[in-house]
């Protein structure tokens, strides 16, 4: 079967080229007098080239190599579950790629907490030993921030986006298929650290630790800037998608929030993920080419690394936030079935956010030594990044207000989004200003606030865009009763847990260790029982989605009634997505007014007016 044909030629090439490049790192080091065997050397660049020989064999080279010498590529598959599993160049097939990859990275790092949760029951019983645990907590660090970052984005975004705005595809339709085939390699290289002695030093990998720890490390930060490359490579696609292709008449104004909210996570992941890949690399080089970066002992400063670092981790938390508020708004939108309260202002939200963001990066650092005088700048512009968040929230606040609100389970969803970030906005006051970061930094306070901002914004803002478009991707409906009951028991569930988890860190029990003060041992256990019931919801929504997927009833083209292009086609669409390109006659949200429809389908457009323009390889 080509699925098959595929994944293994990709492994075969990766294999080929992991031993290439070590091969050729032994040839050159005894050619200078060297020990022709470096675990680290050898390895990362057995690694580079494993990455070009998996990503050509999966299909790069087959669809788009070919072309480089002008000799004829071969066309993507559009039938049939294999799809699904080559490299295709269809957004939608893409975008259904990233989110079943990412939903089955979600269940597994979930996994990882509950593991958590089972040490922290009982402060005496040890069920891992502490590089273990730091292991598992890395893991599941890391990969709920991976589903954070790329679910919504590479999942939904992909899907939707190019259909909102009238497109047939994304710009760059063979890059697209490359930032998703990277993805496979980073979560091989992640899985493979428990094998390889283990990461010691949590997501953040801050040195000297890092530089000093086991060879798991290496393959952990090569793994990492690989993924920070698929979301440039992400970012870039989006940002000239949404600016050259939209359809005629599919003014700024006329956007639907969703599109705004990509618009601006693209920005920021095109300008800020290079952080993180030069915090990484910079590690990388320290470990295997003998760089003092991070050494004070020579020169370097372990402080720089958190300057970098958190440079691109903050945008990131915005990277992760806003494409949930936006599958929120863009919901309870047409399920409050009014016109969007304060749409303008909405807009300037996203953009405020992408403005300032990138500038309140050191209130993650108030306990690290930076000089007291940055404090008060630092606090500022933290506190500022509340005004264009707030334009969000009562832009969605304006338009519940006096709505036909339709309650099914994707406005559930979204009213939840609204609810838990607001929980975390106001406990992260007290983590921007410097007095009470100073006693709460480090504290599972944090990892409650850290959750309710990206779990309760982001995650909840997931599903609601899963149920939203799971009719228009599979062209079936899920079980409604199952959505509602996964909705209320994953929503009192996280409540429960996170809510609670504030008070041990007011008592000052540290996050990222697994020994805690003996007096908070029964708030740990009803938190880990807590989150043991939490984490069995998602049993409901993975039966409700593989059995509705498979047997589910067909679905109405439009089951929401809603304005938007995406539902102004068959469910699912067909290749192109229009039969003829649709021309944008009105607001996507104005309901109950007596205006023209959002738009025309199957009427030849014009030139005027919109976006325009083709995309290449």
């Amino acid at each position: 079967m080509r699925a098959v044909s595929t994944v293994s030629s990709g492994i075969a090439c990766g294999l080929i080229g992991f031993l290439i490049g070590a091969g050729l790192t032994s040839l050159l080091r005894l050619a200078f007098g060297e020990d022709p065997w470096s675990k680290e050397l050898n390895s990362t660049v057995g690694f580079v080239f494993g990455l070009i020989g998996w990503v050509m064999g999966v299909g790069l080279w087959s669809q788009w190599g070919r072309e480089w010498f002008g000799w004829s590529v071969k066309p993507s598959n559009h039938e049939g579950w294999e799809r699904y599993f080559t490299f295709n160049v269809d957004h939608k097939v893409i975008g259904i790629q990233y989110l079943v990859t990412f939903v089955i990275v979600f269940l597994l790092a979930g996994f990882a907490a509950m593991m958590i949760r089972a040490e922290l029951m009982d402060n005496d019983a040890r069920v891992f030993s502490n590089p273990t645990y730091n292991t598992v907590l890395g893991l599941h660090g890391i990969m709920m921030v991976a589903v954070a970052v790329a679910a919504v984005i590479g999942g939904l975004g992909n899907y939707a986006v190019p259909i909102m705005i009238g497109a047939d595809d994304m710009a760059f339709p063979r890059l697209n298929a490359l930032s998703y085939w990277l993805v496979p390699p980073v979560a091989f290289g992640l899985l493979a650290t428990p094998f390889l002695g283990g990461i010691e030093t949590g997501w953040t990998a801050y040195p000297p630790l890092s530089v000093l720890s086991d060879s798991a490390q290496t393959f952990w930060n090569l793994s990492i800037i690989t993924f920070g490359l698929s979301s440039i490579f992400s970012g870039l696609n989006f940002v000239v998608t949404i600016i050259f292709l939209r359809a005629p008449g599919m003014t700024w104004s006329r956007l639907p929030v969703f599109v705004w909210a990509m618009f601006a996570t693209a920005f920021l992941a095109l300008m800020y993920t290079q952080g993180f890949a030069t915090a990484l690399l910079m590690v990388t080089l320290d470990r295997v080419a003998g760089t003092v970066f991070f050494d004070a002992s020579r020169g370097g400063d372990p402080l720089l690394y958190q300057h970098v670092f958190w440079f691109y981790s903050h945008p990131a938390v915005y990277i992760m936030v806003v494409p949930g508020f936006g599958v929120a708004l863009e919901v309870i939108g047409h399920f409050s079935r009014k016109p969007m309260f304060a749409y303008r202002y909405l807009v300037g939200g996203f953009l405020g956010i992408m403005g300032l963001s990138g500038i309140v990066w050191a209130h993650h650092m108030f306990t690290s030594g930076i000089p007291n005088y940055m404090h008060g700048p630092f606090l500022v512009m933290t506190e500022a990044i509340s005004v264009p968040t707030g334009l969000i929230f009562l832009s969605a606040l304006g338009t519940i207000w006096m709505g036909k609100l339709v309650l099914k389970t994707p406005m559930l969803f979204a009213l939840a989004v609204i609810f838990n970030f607001a929980n975390g906005g106001v406990t992260g006051i007290f983590l921007a200003d410097v007095p009470t970061d100073i006693h709460l930094h480090d504290t599972y306070f944090v990892v409650a606030h850290f959750h309710y901002t990206i779990m309760g914004g982001e995650i909840f803002g997931l599903f609601a865009g899963i149920y939203y478009w799971f009719p228009k991707m599979t062209g079936r409906m899920y079980n409604e009763m199952l959505g509602k009951l996964h909705f209320w028991w994953m929503f009192i569930g996280f409540n429960v847990v996170f809510f609670t988890m504030h008070w041990p860190g007011i008592k000052g029990m540290n996050r990222r260790i697994p020994i805690y003060q003996d007096s908070l041992e029964p708030v740990n256990l009803f938190i880990s029982i807590s989150a043991f019931i939490f984490g069995a919801s998602f049993l409901v929504f993975f039966y409700n989605m593989v059995y509705s997927w498979i047997w589910g009833p067909k679905a109405a083209d439009n089951p929401w009634h809603a304005r938007t292009l995406e539902w102004q086609t068959s469910s699912p669409p067909p290749l192109h997505n229009f039969p003829a390109p649709p021309r944008v006659t009105g607001h996507p949200y104005d309901y109950g007014l007596p205006t023209p429809a959002h738009a025309v389908i199957g009427v030849a457009a014009s030139p005027a007016g919109g976006g325009g323009g083709g995309g290449g390889g």
